[in-house]
């Protein structure tokens, strides 16, 4: 398969750049709406309402630049979608630890059959001071991260 599929422009299907746009009959409602797949995904990133055509009941044709906006705004979505993954995954707090700033990090390895989390502690250096292997429900916050930092890095107890 080529990196993008075919270019298609039709009034309720366009296809370009990556993406593909399919106008569909809006479930909820008597309306439409504009479902935005990325090529070679099974599932929309982004479904919203579409404007009705000039009859009041059929969908207003896809056209290059309302095909462009809606690339854009599907990148973006996904885009935003992948930074609160990520934040959700990775969390770090920065602490004092007798004299020491010590920065504590959680990184969550959500595996499917068996998820765990990394807890890590480093120097303002950026060297490892220690790691531990943690169950991924393991709550990260300032007072978990002082504890375990003032604790000389002990095993911490998942809560």
């Amino acid at each position: 398969m080529t990196e993008f599929a075919e270019k298609i422009q039709e009034p309720r299907l366009w296809r370009g750049d990556g993406w593909t746009a399919r106008v569909i009959k809006n479930e909820d409602d008597d309306g439409w709406a504009v479902a935005m797949f990325k090529d070679a995904e099974t599932e929309a990133a982004l479904i919203g309402p579409w404007t009705m055509g000039r009859d009041k009941k059929n969908p207003k044709p896809l056209d290059g630049n309302a095909f462009s906006t809606l690339v854009k705004t599907a990148r973006e979505f996904v885009r935003r979608g992948e930074q609160q993954l990520h934040a959700s995954l990775h969390q770090s707090i920065t602490v004092t630890a007798g004299s020491t700033r010590v920065t504590v990090c959680l990184d969550i390895v959500p595996d499917e059959d068996k998820p765990y989390a990394m807890l890590s502690a480093k120097d303002e250096g950026d060297e490892l001071l220690a790691e531990v292997r943690v169950a991924p429900s393991f709550k990260l916050n300032r007072s978990s991260a002082v504890v375990w930092a003032e604790g000389g890095f002990v095993q911490p107890s998942g809560r």
